[in-house]
């Protein structure tokens, strides 16, 4: 049987109407993520994120370069919006994060690229850095729900997340995808601007994980609901692996699916960050699994 994402039944009930104004309302003073601004976005104040009210967009389409479970045979149905809550000084999508790049459009419109994901053929709509966007994201899915969407809803973000923000997503957002950055408060401040992001991020998995449990994967090999936990090993251990891993197992599940990503490469203004001037070695990596291993965490992405 074909899975069908919870949000249809709160379409179907109208309660999802109220979460979009309960979302909307939270621009009003604006405290959508760890940094409540307290900005007035709805009269075109910007806080950190420098988003208003409107929603911007770089690029969507069927996306093949995530995790296998998401990605399946047809793709990840992606939407990369404009701008984020958190200033990474080495982040890969800077022209996106940082400088703005994209269009602006309708909700209307968001909805009707939603729509068309689904008839594409891809297995989720996979919303990448979301989080200031999360009012603007609902009126569409409303507006996608009439037009028939139904699979997963995957929220593709940095970890820097309100709680309350997070609870009004509950039971809309089907798997959460968060890129757990930073153990240590001193490092998450100087490489991203995001103060009490190791307090914050830990809030923000213990709600996630309450929301939806473990990652669950149907016979497919597809990922239905559940928490997807990502997590990108930094030179010279400034990602805190050990103390992230630990926590994740301890206090959030040892069966959570994590990513530990090798990716890093110096962009945007990491050559004036060292040691984030360099990418990481194979060693540094080796050990980031092997904590993760020695911790009980099992299900570790290939």
């Amino acid at each position: 049987m074909e899975y069908v994402s919870s949000y249809r039944a709160l379409w179907e009930t109208g309660e999802l109407k109220e979460r979009e104004k309960a979302a909307w309302e939270r621009l009003r003073c604006c405290n959508l993520c760890g940094h409540e601004c307290g900005v007035d976005r709805l009269s075109g104040e910007t806080g950190i994120c420098e988003a208003d009210d409107t929603v911007l967009i770089s690029s969507w389409g069927p996306h093949f370069g995530e995790e296998p479970p998401l990605v399946g045979r047809c793709g990840s149905g992606t939407v990369f919006f404009t701008g984020c809550n958190l200033k990474c000084v080495f982040c890969q999508n800077w022209d996106i994060s940082q400088m703005g790049m994209g269009r602006q459009i309708s909700t209307d419109e968001l909805g009707k690229i939603m729509a068309s994901l689904q008839k594409a053929g891809c297995h989720n709509i996979n919303l990448v850095t979301p989080t200031h966007c999360v009012p603007q994201i609902l009126a569409a899915l409303i507006a996608a729900c009439d037009k028939g969407l139904s699979i997963p809803l995957v929220y593709n973000c940095g970890g820097y997340e309100s709680v309350e923000t997070l609870k009004i997503l509950d039971g809309i957002v089907d798997i959460y995808m968060p890129d757990v950055k930073y153990a240590r408060r001193e490092h998450a401040l100087r490489y991203s601007g995001a103060k009490d992001y190791p307090k914050v991020a830990k809030a923000a998995l213990r709600e996630m994980h309450r929301q939806v449990g473990d990652l669950v994967i149907d016979k497919n090999g597809i990922a239905r609901r559940g928490l997807l936990v990502r997590h990108l090993v930094l030179p010279g251990g400034l990602a805190g692996t050990a103390e992230i891993m630990e926590f994740i197992a301890k206090e959030i599940s040892q069966d959570t699916y994590i990513n530990i990503m090798a990716q890093y490469r110096p962009e945007y203004r990491a050559r004036e960050y060292p040691p984030l001037n360099r990418r990481i070695t194979s060693h540094e990596y080796r050990e980031a699994i092997e904590i993760a291993r020695n911790q009980g965490l099992h299900r570790l992405a290939r």
